[in-house]
């Protein structure tokens, strides 16, 4: 069975995810709300955070945590070991397709493989659904992914977190989306600031 998606993202009034300070200490703690099982995250957020994530202190895996699951197609993640010891999450699981370049012999990280040239999100989520156990997947990204996954029509929960302020120019929050998906208003909560968090369910 499949794990219940949700998207949960800072984006500007404009619907742009970068370019702006993000309430990261809001955001986070409110991604906590859905207790997910597992946290879905593209390669290119990953490697965003690389230069940060060397420097990060490293307690260890948090075995209460959600595990950390990476679209990796092209295997361009390199600091697995890092991710896994960070403090976030119980573990980390590579999510790879039949094509991605070869893994070095001794890599202790542990791998999905699925899809032919790039991974096969729908397969994806339900192989994480039986053999993980994994019932809430959040989607964490920059967009792309989650456009992807829009797609697919593979989300079933959105929750944006708003803040006052116009970009202009970035990447959305959609990713490259550009269907239509008919959304049911959850709730509506306003913070000190200006910044609004809607949460949306896929109708």
């Amino acid at each position: 069975m499949r794990p219940h998606v949700v998207g949960h993202l800072a984006v500007s009034v404009d619907g742009v995810t970068a370019g702006f300070d993000v309430d990261l200490a809001r955001f986070y703690a409110m991604a906590t709300l859905w207790q997910e099982d597992v946290t879905l995250v593209g390669a290119d957020t990953i490697l965003a955070q690389e230069a940060a994530l060397r420097s990060a202190p490293l307690p260890g895996p948090r075995e209460a945590g959600p595990l950390l699951a990476v679209v990796d197609s092209r295997r361009r993640v390199r600091e697995w070991d890092r991710l896994r010891d960070v403090g976030h999450w119980s573990d980390v699981l590579a999510l790879y397709a039949d094509q991605t370049p070869a893994r070095p012999p001794d890599s202790r990280t542990r791998e999905l493989i699925t899809g032919y040239d790039r991974v096969d999100l729908d397969d994806a989520l339900q192989q994480l659904g039986k053999s993980y156990d994994a019932r809430v997947v959040r989607v964490d990204t920059g967009g792309t992914l989650l456009g992807v996954l829009l797609e697919l029509g593979l989300v079933d929960e959105l929750s944006l977190l708003v803040h006052p302020v116009v970009v202009g120019s970035g990447p959305r929050w959609q990713g490259g989306f550009t269907g239509r998906l008919d959304l049911g208003l959850a709730n509506v909560e306003v913070f000190e600031g200006g910044v609004v968090w809607l949460r949306y369910c896929t109708l």
